[in-house]
């Protein structure tokens, strides 16, 4: 079990006050866009330059499903959650063939592998980060508390060139004298834990990517709720792994922010968003569903819709890091991209 670093009990009033208007300041940096400005975003982009056409891969047959969480090994295999039938998919390219790689998940979300080829997961229900082993399946136990709590629900990881995880973890409560609250936190290869961003500062903290050049963290905000973060925001990345220099990357504001996304070698980002039907909260139609191609710039430069809903996530695989993986309801599908993904190693061949 990892130890976390001595942390205050709680927050007092002054500091909470002192969050709350930094969290106002920097939502300032760019206004809501109105509805013609959402749909003009969309026109005139060159997305041939960047994707090719959506390919149905494989489709999961449980009678619950809500699909997340892609990661590729260093064979070309894909991983995915199927957080709704508590399992873990695993689904061979070349033999077209799907399975179940691990039952009783504990609600996994967000896998990654490292450059060993370890199986890192997001384990929502259990409330904690796992490592299984590549060669003997071993699972262990990276994470799985922080100030003396439990994690509220790991949903997503990356990984830095040093070997230190960042991974998000929601929804949580409010009170951090009860909980842990929603938070963006750091594992360091010895297991120790910090805590870097947290509420109220951000609001729902969900997809999170590291740039090729290991200086630029993403992180995608995407609460539902009216008037909350439903952005990228971008964070320099210091060499001792602290997050600083907060701004919006791009806002999707109405609209269902992104959920998942992945980069690719030239720090293009590639974000799961949008929805084909509203879904009884705040989030409007104004981001249409599919992957939206967002240039290290903050533009919108390319657009692929995606079936159904509701598109979750996605990553890069295939021997030349050219297939994009996209988990989207009930499938598992791909786009061929023109840039490679940024590889965190060289798949096998």
């Amino acid at each position: 079990m990892s130890q976390s670093r001595p942390h205050s009990a709680a927050l007092n009033r002054r500091t909470l006050l002192q969050a709350a208007a930094a969290a106002a300041a920097v939502t300032t940096v760019a206004s809501f866009p109105s509805l013609a400005e959402a749909e003009d975003r969309y026109a005139g982009l060159d997305s041939d330059a960047y994707l090719g056409s959506v390919k149905t891969e494989t489709k999961v047959t449980t009678e619950k499903f809500f699909t997340e969480g892609p990661a590729v090994d260093a064979d070309g295999i894909v991983y995915f959650t199927n957080v709704a039938a508590n399992h873990i998919m695993r689904w061979e390219p070349r033999r077209k063939k799907l399975s179940v790689f691990r039952e009783n998940s504990n609600a996994s979300n967000g896998l990654y592998f490292d450059p060993d080829n370890n199986l890192i997961a997001c384990e929502g229900d259990a409330g904690r980060v796992t490592k299984t082993d590549a060669k003997t399946g071993k699972v262990t136990v990276l994470a799985d508390k922080y100030n003396n709590y439990r994690f509220a629900n790991p949903n997503d990881i990356c990984m830095d060139a040093k070997g230190r995880m960042y991974f998000t973890s929601r929804p949580g409560t409010k009170d951090p004298t009860k909980g842990n609250v929603n938070a963006v936190y750091r594992i360091d290869p010895d297991g120790k834990v910090d805590q870097l961003l947290h509420w109220p500062n951000i609001h729902m903290p969900n997809g999170i990517v590291i740039s090729p050049d290991d200086k630029t963290l993403y992180l995608i905000e995407a609460h539902p709720a009216a008037d909350q973060h439903r952005d990228i925001r971008a964070y320099d990345l210091t060499p001792e792994g602290k997050l600083i220099n907060e701004r919006i990357h791009i806002n999707f504001y109405p609209g269902r922010s992104g959920d998942g996304m992945c980069i690719d070698s030239e720090g293009n980002l590639y974000v799961a968003a949008g929805l084909h039907k509203t879904r009884k909260t705040s989030e409007t139609l104004d981001t249409k569903p599919g992957i939206h191609v967002i240039s290290p710039e903050g533009k919108l430069v390319a657009f692929r819709e995606t079936p159904l809903d509701t598109i979750t996530n996605c990553t890069f695989g295939g021997p030349d890091l050219k297939t994009l993986y996209i988990a989207c309801g009930p499938y598992l599908l791909s786009i061929r991209t023109k840039i490679a993904g940024k590889a965190t190693y060289k798949p096998a061949k």
